[in-house]
């Protein structure tokens, strides 16, 4: 039986940050000024936490960061994952989320190594916007190249997102209309939470689903299809099959109550939400060379207390402690 939590939720997708670090400064995201502010594990503890997350019934994880690609070892790592089985025998869907500025050069080995799926962030198909925000010259033809040749490797469908603020880069929705078709990807919107360093979130700055549609509306026909009911992204595909987006939108659009996942943070402790104001320590259990059983006591007991719902935007909200960067996507 799956982890489930107090609201029959079962969980089945962890996200593993591997490194607090990043090598770009995306301007909504940091404020160009701090780096790493937590540790970063041996990576055979991040094993072993996974190793038993996976005895408990998780199907997917998924890598992230900071920037996961700085983190050396990552093919041995992704190597260790890919031999991980569920309960009834089955390898894990191991996916990454990278800004894709290494990707290129790592491509075949991390495919050969065990990985899935890609997923790259990027919020401007110009050069020029995109290194503005980025905030590293060249970053555009490096990140494209990742891309491209991730496509090549087959480790799709490769998943592009994009986060939109208002008066930043919500002109671009179209360009990655025409991003999506010629470069047969998937394109997703995100709604742009309140995990910034800068604190600048507002309900004005977010870019809601149905604006969304509207401006992708002007670039060409689509149609909505189909999602699994525990989805971030409502999916949608142009009338001509050419390509296909998404929208994720945890502002104007909850997707709480079908929440299936859990994260570990890069200093070895569970988040239940992205929002949560509290954390489980699982490194200290690792630490203190307790045995596998206490490792299940302490993630069963934070997947009990996992959150009902975030409070984006309601009287009272406090933004969590760490932000985006250093919790892990």
């Amino acid at each position: 039986m799956p982890l489930t939590d107090s609201y029959g939720r079962a969980i089945r997708d962890l996200r593993i940050s591997i490194t607090d670090r990043c090598n770009y400064r995306c301007v909504y995201c940091r404020t160009g000024n701090n780096g790493a502010q937590f540790a970063e594990l041996p990576l055979a503890d991040y094993l072993r936490m996974a190793r038993v997350f996976v005895s408990l019934g998780i199907t997917k994880i998924r890598l992230t960061g900071g920037e996961p690609l700085l983190r050396p070892g990552i093919m041995d790592l992704v190597r260790s994952l890919a031999a991980l089985r569920t309960p009834e025998g089955k390898a894990p869907e191991l996916a990454i989320t990278t800004n894709g500025h290494l990707l290129a050069e790592m491509v075949e080995p991390l495919k050969l190594a065990g990985l899935n799926r890609v997923t790259v962030s990027m919020d401007a198909v110009e050069p020029e916007r995109f290194a503005r925000i980025t905030r590293v010259k060249g970053s555009y033809s490096a990140v494209l190249e990742g891309l491209r040749a991730a496509c090549r490797a087959g480790l799709g469908p490769v998943k592009v997102n994009c986060v939109l603020l208002r008066g930043f880069n919500e002109d671009q929705v179209e360009a990655f209309g025409r991003f999506a078709c010629e470069e047969k990807v998937a394109v997703r919107f995100i709604e742009f939470m309140p995990l910034e360093e800068g604190r600048i979130w507002s309900p004005e700055v977010v870019v809601p689903l149905p604006e969304i549609l509207e401006r992708m509306a002007r670039f060409a026909p689509f149609h909505e299809i189909a999602h699994e009911p525990s989805s971030t992204s409502r999916r949608y595909r142009f009338n001509d099959e050419r390509g296909e987006f998404g929208v994720i939108a945890p502002v104007t659009l909850p997707f709480c109550g079908a929440c299936s996942r859990i994260r570990l943070t890069s200093d070895g402790k569970i988040r239940t939400c992205l929002f949560s104001l509290r954390e489980h320590d699982l490194h200290t259990a690792i630490r203190s060379v307790l045995p596998d059983e206490e490792l299940v006591r302490i993630i069963e007991y934070a997947v009990a207390h996992k959150e009902e719902r975030h409070h984006i935007g309601e009287p009272g909200f406090v933004q969590p402690g760490r932000t985006m960067v250093h919790i892990g996507g």
